[in-house]
């Protein structure tokens, strides 16, 4: 089984790199059924986890993306010190993303077999 680790480093929205990492977690996930998707949050990408996210009609939404990985069996966590420095770490994330360190962003990164960085 291929174990892929995605790294988010970006804002969910000004630009388009948290859209492209999530669209290569759902893609992997559709397209192979036996790949274990893991998503580490880090910097500005912390915001990609908040819920109630409000995007103009056509327009995508990372909260809906993200639920989506979720759903499929992925695992979502998001750096507890990025959220700290942002002022967001007590706040309700999106059901299923969970605040996390460094030591458990170190151990995914030395078991998944891939890593990418958006």
């Amino acid at each position: 089984m291929q174990k892929i680790l995605i790294i988010i480093n970006d804002a969910p929205y000004g630009t388009e790199t948290a859209y492209r990492a999530l669209r290569m977690a759902m893609t992997l996930q559709k397209e192979h059924k036996d790949t274990e998707v893991k998503i580490f949050l880090l910097a500005d990408a912390v915001f990609c986890g908040l819920p109630n996210q409000k995007t103009p009609d056509g327009f995508y939404n990372i909260e809906r993306m993200l639920k989506s990985v979720i759903n499929k069996g992925g695992e979502v966590k998001s750096c507890g010190g990025c959220s700290q420095a942002r002022g967001i770490d007590s706040l309700e994330f999106i059901k299923g993303i969970q605040l996390s360190n460094m030591k458990v962003f170190a151990q995914w990164t030395f078991e998944c077999n891939k890593v990418l960085t958006f």
